[in-house]
C-alpha cells in the first residue's frame, strides 16, 4: 500500500487488539471518538489501535507498538452512535505525540520495521504445520466457553488464520501483546506454540490450570 500516513488518530482501547489482516467490528459511543472517525472518514479513512498499558490517558501509558486499521463499513444508528468495521492494515512504531485543539490524540509514526505486514506473497507455513497448534488451541477454546468456526477459519490464508487466532484467543492482554510485537509470522505461530505450553489441562474434571 502507498501512500501510508505519517501521522495517524490514535484509539487507545482497553482490552483490545487489532491484527494486519484481519477485521473487527466497533461501536463508538464517546464523543471525542465519534470526532476521530467522522474526521478519519473525511480524509483516508485510518485509525491507529493502541492497547494502554494503564487507564490514564497519556502516552507514557500506551504501547509503543499498535496496528493501523482502515475503517471498511461505517454506519451511523438512531443513538447518535458509529457502527464501524475496521481491517488491521500494517503495525506501527509510536515515534511522538503531536499536540493539537482535537479532542482526541494524534501521533507520528513510523512502519519501518512492519512493512512487511503489507506483503502478499504467500507464506512458507502451511496449514500442516499449524495442526498442533489447533488442536491445543481447540482445547483451550473449549475449555474457556470460546465458540469458534474452525472450518471457515481453514478456508483462510495461514497468515490470516494465524493473526485472527492470535486476536481471539482467550490468552492475556499481555500475552496477546507480545504476539503482535512478533517480528514475523512464523516468529509468531512459535510464541503461541510457547504461550500454549504454559496451559495445563487437567483431563479429569475439565478445567484450565495455568
Amino acid at each position: 500500500m502507498n501512500n501510508l500516513p505519517k501521522k495517524i488518530p490514535i484509539f487507545p482501547l482497553s482490552d483490545f487488539i487489532i491484527f494486519p489482516k484481519t477485521t473487527v467490528p466497533l461501536n463508538i459511543f464517546e464523543p471525542r471518538y465519534l470526532d476521530m472517525v467522522n474526521d478519519s472518514m473525511k480524509s483516508d479513512k485510518f485509525i491507529g489501535m493502541v492497547q494502554p498499558k494503564s487507564k490514564k490517558d497519556n502516552l507514557e501509558d500506551l504501547h509503543k507498538i499498535g496496528c493501523l486499521g482502515k475503517i471498511t463499513s461505517f454506519k451511523e444508528t438512531q443513538n447518535d452512535r458509529l457502527l464501524i468495521e475496521l481491517r488491521g492494515v500494517i503495525r506501527f512504531k509510536i515515534v511522538k505525540e503531536i499536540s493539537s485543539n482535537k479532542k482526541y490524540r494524534e501521533c507520528e509514526i513510523s512502519f519501518q520495521d512492519y512493512l512487511h505486514d503489507l506483503n502478499d506473497k504467500k507464506e512458507k507455513l502451511k496449514f500442516s504445520d499449524l495442526e498442533l497448534i489447533f488442536k491445543d488451541l481447540k482445547d483451550l477454546f473449549e475449555k474457556k466457553g470460546f465458540i469458534i468456526n474452525w472450518k471457515e477459519l481453514e478456508k483462510q490464508n495461514v497468515d490470516e488464520t494465524i493473526n485472527a487466532l492470535a486476536m481471539a484467543s482467550p490468552f492475556t492482554l499481555e500475552e496477546k501483546q507480545v504476539l503482535l510485537e512478533t517480528k514475523n509470522l512464523d516468529v509468531r505461530k512459535t510464541k503461541i506454540s510457547e504461550i500454549l505450553a504454559t496451559y495445563t489441562f487437567d483431563q479429569y474434571n475439565n478445567t484450565t490450570i495455568q
